[in-house]
């Protein structure tokens, strides 16, 4: 039997948008345990903000995709090293455009954006290959910026709140490269933003998770499976993954039945 991979982005898909609980996940999380399951949190958060979700969950040894893909660490693997997040601050300061990174703002702002607490805000600054932030600029401005970054090998992906700039692979690459380390496998992405639709479309089963606070999503083309919660956050992942593992009971006890 294929192991079960499950892919999800944090804030406002596994975690409530505004509160950041996970409560209402907590029977499809536990479902996923007994099934021997592996969830990879997928974020563009920092691995040491994710570290401590990740221990809460119990997901052991288990991947994390951190910083928007830009890297892919083990619990055990964290380091510090930020010398690829100074490179980018450099060529931000560099080009003079007007897009305000985490770098440029306070512990206090960053608090205040994001609904943190000003010891979550200083793990969200602490940062090693990406930057978030907001465009202040114009449309016109916005496209020569990314022209730009992309002439220096940075990617630009818009998230639920923030426009998040990193060097290094995407979230889909990261998947890919896990895909393959556990298969045979069968995978199942969930996320609400922009910045998730490439590791949605890769996934067996792609979800979209219902976000009224967020940019549209880009349209996935419709060979790809994919589901579209009717509530938001957790309590949509909930619904979907419960949906998702119904199925997947299903199908794996008629394959023993028949084999």
């Amino acid at each position: 039997m294929p192991r079960l991979l499950v892919f999800s982005d944090l804030d406002g898909t596994l975690l409530d948008h505004t509160t950041y609980s996970h409560a209402a996940a907590q029977p499809a999380l536990s479902a996923l345990r007994s099934r021997d399951a592996v969830l990879i949190l997928a974020s563009s958060k920092t691995a040491v903000e994710m570290l401590p979700l990740h221990q809460e969950l119990g997901l052991g040894d288990a991947p994390m995709i951190v910083e928007n893909g830009s890297a892919c660490q083990r619990p055990t693997e964290i380091d510090s090293d930020p010398a690829t997040y100074n490179k980018l601050r450099r060529l931000l300061t560099r080009l003079e455009m007007p897009f305000e990174g985490f770098g440029d703002m306070s512990t206090q702002k960053v608090a205040a954006l994001t609904g943190l607490s000003d010891e979550g805000a200083v793990r969200a600054k602490t940062r090693q290959f990406s930057e978030p932030g907001l465009w202040h600029g114009t449309p016109a401005q916005k496209d020569a910026f990314l022209a730009a970054l992309a002439r220096e090998g940075v990617t630009a992906r818009q998230g639920g709140r923030f426009l998040t700039l990193s060097y290094g692979a995407t979230k889909a690459q990261q998947m890919q490269k896990i895909r393959q380390q556990h298969a045979p496998c069968f995978t199942v992405a969930l996320g609400d933003a922009p910045n998730d639709a490439e590791m949605i479309a890769t996934a067996d089963i792609g979800v979209i998770v219902r976000n009224d606070h967020g940019p549209d999503m880009p349209a996935i083309p419709p060979e790809h499976r994919i589901m579209h919660t009717q509530q938001e956050g957790p309590k949509g992942w909930n619904a979907a993954m419960l949906q998702i593992l119904s199925e997947w009971d299903h199908d794996h006890k008629g394959a023993a039945a028949h084999g």
